[in-house]
């Protein structure tokens, strides 16, 4: 067989052999997401979380710049040698899908969060009522606690690098009462594709190949927390954004800082009435009227931020990041970012926020 064909074959091979994986979530959860992973992830953010700047968005500029460059190249060849350039590209993509699941991307297929912790998945619009109301009590006591107004919207008093390590606090609270949540080794990093970033709707990514968790600097800072912590969940091995976000409020909540606490309530808060506008907008109508104006006024700050950066652009975007979710076994795609409130409901039916 040519060699040309050699790593396109290699590429059907994976896919295959990755859905194969799919079907035992556990052998996955024992010797892939707590076993090699966690020795690959712990060796890359030791080697790189020293590094002020993201690595791994350096590495991403100049892959882009060699693809660039490589298509140039290419582009009178088209004609005469389509086989080949085809072959070359999907050799390079192979290799490149070889590296993305091997480095992080299995843990799309290990046990859920729901299995893992016990928690159901089914909720009744009782119990989310009865959850938002309790929600809404808390992020109302917090940002009166820290404003003494009722009507003062939350200013953030950190800088950017003072959250990323403030976030260990909440991680190390958290970990006490789940082992499996203890984070080591930070190495979060503020995105240099930022204003990118925000035309295309996102808040932050994890870099699977260096392991570094990126946050879009031009969030409001009031969400800036938990959005890192939701990043830091991936770096522990959730793929599922649902999960991530459940653990990343988690982990704000527990943190011993107000201002955390206040980004990981309203965060969730949020969520629960984006629900509620699609279950029932009376009900949303009402709860509104029970919520502190400081906190509407957070949330109208968020409003505003991404509604100036929307554009085509974020649409595209997330289509396609909607079926790539859809691909890596988080059949609600987008949406399934939304589900965490399942969690949230289920996990504190028996026990107080």
């Amino acid at each position: 067989m040519p060699s040309k064909y050699i790593l396109p074959l290699l590429l059907v091979l994976q896919v295959i052999v990755l859905q194969l994986l799919s079907f035992f979530p556990e052998w996955i959860d024992t010797h892939y997401s707590n076993g090699f992973y966690l020795w690959i992830s712990r060796f890359w953010r030791i080697a790189l979380g020293s590094i002020t700047f993201s690595v791994g968005d350096c590495l991403y500029g100049i892959l882009i710049t060699l693809l660039v460059r490589w298509f140039w190249r290419k582009r009178k060849t088209w004609k005469i040698s389509r086989k080949d350039n085809v072959l070359q590209l999907v050799s390079y993509l192979s290799v490149f899908y070889f590296f993305f699941y091997i480095s992080w991307a299995v843990n799309y297929a290990r046990l859920p969060l729901f299995e893992q912790m016990n928690i159901k998945r089914d909720y009744t619009d009782k119990d989310l009522l009865v959850f938002t109301q309790k929600l809404i009590a808390k992020t109302n006591a917090v940002q009166y606690q820290i404003t003494k107004n009722e009507a003062a919207k939350i200013v953030f008093p950190y800088t950017q690098e003072q959250v990323f390590q403030k976030n260990l606090n909440g991680y190390d609270n958290l970990s006490q009462q789940y082992p499996n949540l203890k984070y080591e080794h930070l190495s979060i990093k503020k995105s240099l594709f930022s204003l990118p970033l925000t035309y295309m709707g996102f808040a932050g990514y994890l870099n699977p190949f260096t392991n570094e968790a990126q946050v879009n600097d031009r969030l409001p800072m009031y969400a800036f927390p938990t959005t890192a912590s939701h990043e830091m969940a991936h770096q522990l091995g959730y793929a599922s954004e649902s999960e991530c976000n459940f653990i990343g409020f988690l982990a704000s909540i527990k943190n011993d800082d107000l201002y955390f606490q206040y980004s990981g309530y309203a965060f969730a808060l949020r969520y629960c009435l984006h629900n509620w506008e699609i279950r029932n907008p009376s009900i949303r109508k009402q709860l509104l009227k029970t919520i502190h104006p400081g906190i509407l006024k957070n949330y109208q700050e968020s409003e505003d931020f991404w509604r100036q950066y929307e554009t085509f652009i974020e649409t595209g975007f997330k289509v396609f990041y909607d079926n790539y979710l859809k691909f890596n076994n988080q059949k609600d795609g987008l949406e399934s970012y939304s589900k965490f409130v399942n969690l949230l409901v289920n996990y504190y039916q028996d026990k107080s926020l």
